[in-house]
């Protein structure tokens, strides 16, 4: 026990980390360096993410251990991989560690070389750089998040499928051409039509490397019995941004779901092996792209996402959650 008050916390969002002023103040009056809420969690984790580089630097020098752990990694791999460059600064600055190794067997030195500030440390010596693949990796990425550019996509249902052009997927869905008066009307204001008639229409376009169902409005993209069809001989990435619960993501494999309510873009996992880490970390809080980069589909911009497509489609009616 630390003898201090992890509820001087209490009622910290996420925004009071920027306020060095606030967290002085809690601190002061007793709040505990060492312990936010329940469950282990850890103030200067929470600051590194969403703080300021002051609030940072006040609670490093706080705490007994500037790299102690919260769900097996150091505030200062939270503040890579969140792309927190200056909270990383601070942290190594006050002792953090940037060769500890954390997921995957990365450190958050080596694993900064495939961010967006690749000289945020200076490597030591006895780490490698990235090999030529890593480097592709990042690169790609990079060059697929620039080319989407931003846009609202809460709502949105996508089928990310390699190795098949958009007629082939059609062809595989029994799809036939949609309504072009409906279509004319559907996409701008798809809630004022039924939702079992909405959800089967969808977009398909081929993209680089294989092609996209994207449904803008809606789930129906995200549907098991939609991926065992395109899906076969191939795999398909599926993602449901869903506006209640957040990104939803599913792999179907030949038919075979093999991944079901993944979390795409959400960043590494403590179990993930290096590519794993590494990709995830290319992507995190870009889901739209994770899906399409899973898929091995390389858009050029982001209208096989938003529209227009390619085809709009009618699906035929039968139950896409058996498959």
């Amino acid at each position: 026990m630390t003898g201090r008050d992890a509820d001087g916390w209490a009622g910290m969002d996420y925004r009071g980390w920027e306020d060095h002023a606030e967290v002085t103040r809690r601190l002061d009056a007793g709040a505990d360096p060492e312990r936010w809420g329940v469950g282990g969690s850890r103030p200067l984790h929470r600051a590194a993410v969403f703080g300021s580089p002051e609030v940072v630097t006040e609670l490093a020098r706080r705490v007994t251990d500037v790299d102690a752990l919260e769900n097996g990694a150091t505030a200062l791999w939270e503040a890579v991989v969140a792309g927190r460059a200056e909270n990383a600064r601070a942290l190594a600055a006050a002792g953090a560690d940037p060769g500890w190794i954390g997921y995957g067997g990365w450190t958050p030195a080596r694993l900064s070389l495939a961010g967006p500030e690749p000289r945020l440390f200076t490597l030591p010596e006895d780490q490698p750089g990235l090999t030529e693949a890593e480097r592709a990796v990042a690169e790609e990425g990079r060059r697929l998040i620039a080319a989407l550019g931003d846009f609202y996509y809460d709502g949105l249902g996508l089928a990310c499928v390699a190795g098949i052009d958009a007629e082939e997927a059609i062809r595989r869905l029994e799809a036939t051409p949609a309504d072009a008066e409906l279509m004319a009307d559907l996409p701008a204001d798809p809630y004022d039509h039924d939702p079992d008639e909405s959800l089967r229409h969808i977009g398909v376009t081929t993209v680089p490397g294989g092609c996209v169902v994207t449904q803008p409005w809606g789930y129906g993209p995200s549907m098991p019995g939609v991926h065992t069809r395109l899906s076969a001989g191939t795999v398909s990435y599926g993602l449901y941004a869903n506006p209640k619960s957040g990104n939803q993501g599913s792999i179907h494999r030949d038919g075979v779901c093999e991944g079901w309510d993944l979390h795409p873009g959400g960043g590494p996992d403590t179990e993930d092996g290096p590519a794993d880490v590494l990709f995830s970390y290319v992507y995190c809080h870009q889901a739209v792209a994770y899906s399409l980069a899973y898929a091995g589909l390389r858009p050029t911009d982001a209208r096989a996402v938003v529209g227009p497509p390619d085809h709009w489609v009618e699906l035929p009616d039968r139950d896409y959650w058996a498959t």
